[in-house]
């Protein structure tokens, strides 16, 4: 393919506008399939997504945008893409997030020329290698690795250039053992950003105990009881929570970041010491660490392409910190502008494992994972869902059989002020929103009164 950043400084010299921004992604990816104690499928495939954004200026902080998206790799096309956003910007209302583009601040010019980065099919091998004991069992395994990676070129037409190669990669699997009435389900999964790390038979290994624990089945009504939430559920819920932290919902009333006359910065949500926060840098977890967005939302603007991102704290010591806030919606109400981060870290529990903390309930649910997350109420940020693959009970330290699944009515923001114990932060896979934020890491929590709203009949 003609190279990204010659695409990108074609473009930039293409166009009429006031001021331009390019950004063009490069992908390759890799999926490898099994099921039924069989591999499948498998695939690699090459793409390339690239945004033309142009700007016609009525003042520094009044412009109209025009973005326009092309999957072409024709060098011919670009021009006739950079006309086409001009047009769009032309006929545009003017942007409500208009601000000056930023100048450049960090050079990437030592990569800008360099080809983006590459994945293939070889990179499971090692995964099926070790998956393949567990096909010569019993239980029917079925599940999906995954390996993406995303080269990121921006450049503006006032002087920015920057790149970075994010690599993103998954393995899930599914174990089954029974049939009819008596079949059991469990599910592991990891992140991982090259498969190097992968411990393929410790995940088949605690498969096989959670399927060993289903073989004594209890039946338990609705209601609230003390439960043990893994580091996966932890994290399909702050993800949830991080994604509804933006400013300008909290300043006008519209999320459950609001108070009257202001925001809930500085509220303390527990006494427990957790800070839940972003950080490009995080290790095992970085990612691309400057804004490049084709379109504006609540939470990131066009105008903001190339800002750098950094830590941000969005709970200290159990008080809420900061919301997310482009620069334009900073100005406005007089804060400070903050990046929403790509991956989400809840730390400062204790040092106990799961295992430590199931030996310390005397009676309480463990769950294995939550589905099928949606909102009820935006105000309180209650949520509902159901649990799956796995609910156990826990009696005397010890668990001592599978029960029914159940559908939860919940806030994260609530989980938090109630919260009795937090044990030791991993890097975790959510379940819920894997396909779209994979990067977390999570202590089990307990939580003394998790509302089980429901019997659900899902498995």
């Amino acid at each position: 393919m003609f190279p990204a950043g010659a695409v990108v400084e074609r473009a930039l010299a293409a166009s009429t506008a006031d001021e331009a921004i390019v950004l063009v992604t490069d992908a390759h990816e890799a999926s490898l399939r099994w099921a039924g104690n069989s591999m499948t499928t498998n695939g690699s495939s090459v793409s390339r997504s690239w945004a033309v954004i142009s700007i016609f200026r009525d003042g520094p902080n009044s412009a109209r945008v025009g973005s326009i998206a092309s999957t072409s790799v024709d060098p011919a096309d670009i021009a006739a893409v950079v006309r086409a956003s001009e047009e769009a910007a032309r006929t545009a209302e003017p942007a409500k997030d208009a601000m000056p583009l930023l100048e450049p601040t960090e050079d990437d010019s030592d990569t800008w020329e360099q080809a983006p980065g590459s994945t293939g099919i070889e990179v499971f091998a090692g995964l099926a290698r070790d998956l393949s004991t567990g096909f010569d069992g019993t239980d029917r395994l079925y599940g999906f690795a995954h390996h993406q990676v995303h080269t990121t070129w921006l450049g503006t037409s006032t002087g920015i250039r920057r790149r970075f190669t994010q690599p993103t990669g998954s393995v899930e699997i599914n174990g089954k053992r029974g049939e009819g009435s008596d079949l059991a389900s469990a599910w592991v999964g990891v992140g991982t950003p090259d498969f190097v790390d992968v411990d393929t038979p410790g995940l088949l290994s605690e498969l096989s105990r959670r399927l060993d624990w289903a073989a004594r089945r209890v039946d338990l009504p609705a209601g609230r009881y003390e439960t043990l939430l893994p580091p996966s559920a932890v994290a399909d819920l702050m993800i949830y929570m991080a994604w509804s932290m933006e400013g300008r919902g909290a300043q006008e009333g519209h999320n459950a970041f609001a108070r009257a006359g202001g925001t809930r910065v500085g509220e303390r949500l527990t006494d427990l010491p957790l800070t839940l926060y972003s950080d490009p840098k995080a290790s095992g977890l970085e990612y691309r660490p400057f804004v490049a967005m084709p379109s504006s939302t609540e939470s990131l603007s066009v105008f903001d392409n190339g800002m750098s991102a950094r830590r941000v704290d969005w709970i200290s010591d159990g008080t809420i910190e900061s919301l997310i806030y482009p620069r334009a919606t900073a100005a406005e109400f007089g804060t400070t502008a903050t990046v929403p981060g790509e991956n989400l870290l809840l730390t400062g529990g204790s040092d106990a494992t799961l295992d430590d903390m199931i030996a310390r309930t005397e009676r309480g649910l463990l769950l294995t994972c939550l589905w099928y997350i949606r909102e009820v109420d935006p105000a309180t940020l209650l949520l509902t869902g159901l649990t799956r693959d796995g609910v156990y009970l826990v009696e005397d330290g010890k668990v001592t059989g599978a029960v029914n699944n159940f559908r939860f009515n919940e806030s994260p923001l609530d989980l938090l002020r109630r919260v009795s114990e937090a044990g030791a932060t991993e890097i975790t896979l959510p379940r819920e929103w894997k396909d779209w934020f994979s990067r977390t890491a999570m202590p089990p929590l307990r939580i003394p009164d998790f509302h089980m709203s429901s019997v659900s009949q899902a498995t």
